[in-house]
């Protein structure tokens, strides 16, 4: 009862490790380990259709033991699918079809009857080799680990990694099932953030040229660094799919991921400090803000691709998602520190300056302003994580999806909200609604 219950335990620790693995494209990887003493290590998460396979080539696979000579069966792969995950939890007979050869429960992962065991090291050959690919047929979304369950024992090898499906007519799909729309939906919004940016040229370099401030022409680079993400993120994605690599793309995905992430709190940032359309300069404090948030954004990428590219079998891979929570989070709060400090500016000068109906206009606009940039960080930090975590993995495109759309919406509302105009909400209102400016300006207050 105490090596099941073990067994049990050491199932929800990898339960935990896969679900911080965010599912994503099961490229083909190449991993090394030298004097390894990890007792599992989780390599992808893979969402299966009826046509799955695995296929695992290792080579100079050892086993080093400080004590007696370990058994080379304590050495293994397996699969732990989301199904068996849960009949674990609940202590459930396991589906037959996972558990082909049960054996009895020696508190070893490799032995639990809620794994489906690939192979074990009892299977090299002489030189530590092996190559073999395996059907998965029950259709679910599957982890691949491996387990080392001899104590004080340590794991060279080298490691290549297969996960795809197969379509009807014999190709492979290195797509997850739930990954498959991706790089349609990358694709359709590249021709939105197009057509956004024919329009907001229109609007800056002829509608409207007189009054286009720098601001507005930093909004244009946004516009088009975005449209350049979604092309290369289309073709990574695209490319992973038909090939397993991303033929170069990455590199470009990660770059352009780098530069827009940039521009984009930038642009918050100096919206929200009134630059160039209120004041053509900016405070010290204000350009502090900018010398913090530009270095965060790159920590923050830096953290993004090493985690994207080598994955959870990295050893300080755990470490490098958590810089990157902690730079991103750091990096949303500190873009909106120039907005309260503009929004108070404006209320003391609304005090002395005697131009209560453009002061109003401005306050609420900053407002507004201020709600929408925390709702949209909000959802593409909690909302879309949360997306990716609960929902069905047949249905994981859903969460990029949606944070596509809720960019689309946030650009919508902040390049209509402050494109250039002759006329607009930062400019003074006629006479007739000055009084009933500086009655709403003392009746309401404009804190946080």
């Amino acid at each position: 009862m105490a090596s099941a219950a073990a067994a049990r335990l050491l199932l929800l620790i990898l339960a935990v490790a896969g679900a911080l693995l965010r599912p994503a494209a099961a490229e083909i990887k190449q991993e090394s380990f030298k004097d390894d003493s990890r007792a599992s290590i989780l390599f992808e998460k893979f969402g299966f259709s009826r046509h799955g396979f695995v296929s695992i080539a290792i080579s100079g696979g050892k086993a080093v033991s400080k004590r007696t000579k370990a058994e080379p069966d304590q050495f293994g792969f397996f699969l732990l699918s989301d199904e068996a995950l849960f009949e674990a939890i609940y202590e459930q007979p396991p589906p037959t079809d996972l558990n082909p050869n049960p054996e009895p429960n020696t508190g070893c992962v490799l032995s639990s009857p809620y794994v489906k065991p690939l192979f074990s090291f009892a299977d090299l050959d002489a030189n530590g080799n092996y190559n073999k690919t395996f059907p998965v047929t029950h259709p679910d979304e599957y982890s691949l680990f491996f387990a080392n369950c001899a104590p004080e024992t340590t794991v060279s090898m080298e490691v290549r990694t297969d996960m795809y499906n197969v379509n009807p007519d014999g190709s492979k799909d290195y797509l997850s099932v739930g990954q498959a729309p991706v790089p349609a939906i990358y694709a359709f919004f590249t021709v939105c953030y197009l057509v956004f940016l024919a329009v907001w040229l229109y609007v800056t370099l002829y509608r409207n040229r007189l009054s286009a401030h720098r601001i507005h022409h930093l909004m244009t680079g946004l516009l088009a660094a975005r449209m350049l993400y979604c092309i290369s993120a289309a073709e990574d994605q695209h490319y992973i799919r038909i090939a397993g690599t991303p033929h170069g793309w990455d590199v470009m995905f990660y770059l352009l991921q780098l530069v827009k992430g940039v521009i984009l709190f930038a642009v918050i940032a100096l919206i929200g400090t009134g630059w160039s359309f209120l004041k053509p300069f900016l405070q010290d404090k204000e350009k502090k803000v900018l010398m913090v948030v530009i270095p965060l954004q790159v920590a923050a990428n830096i953290a993004a691709a090493v985690v994207g590219e080598t994955g959870p079998f990295l050893q300080g891979w755990v470490t490098w998602n958590q810089i990157f929570l902690f730079v991103d989070v750091a990096c949303c709060c500190a873009v909106l520190f120039p907005v309260v400090w503009s929004m108070r500016s404006l209320r003391e000068s609304s005090k002395t300056d005697g131009k209560a109906a453009r002061t109003l206009a401005k306050l609420t606009l900053f407002r507004q302003f201020y709600v929408v940039v925390i709702g949209y960080l909000y959802f593409t930090r909690i909302i879309v994580y949360a997306l990716k975590t609960i929902t069905n993995y047949k249905y994981r495109w859903v969460s990029v999806a949606a944070e596509e759309v809720a960019t689309v919406a946030f650009y919508l509302f902040m390049f209509y909200m402050f494109r250039p105009a002759e006329r607009n909400q930062y400019f003074a209102l006629d006479d007739d609604e000055e009084e009933a400016a500086e009655l709403a300006l003392r009746e309401e207050e404009f804190e946080l």
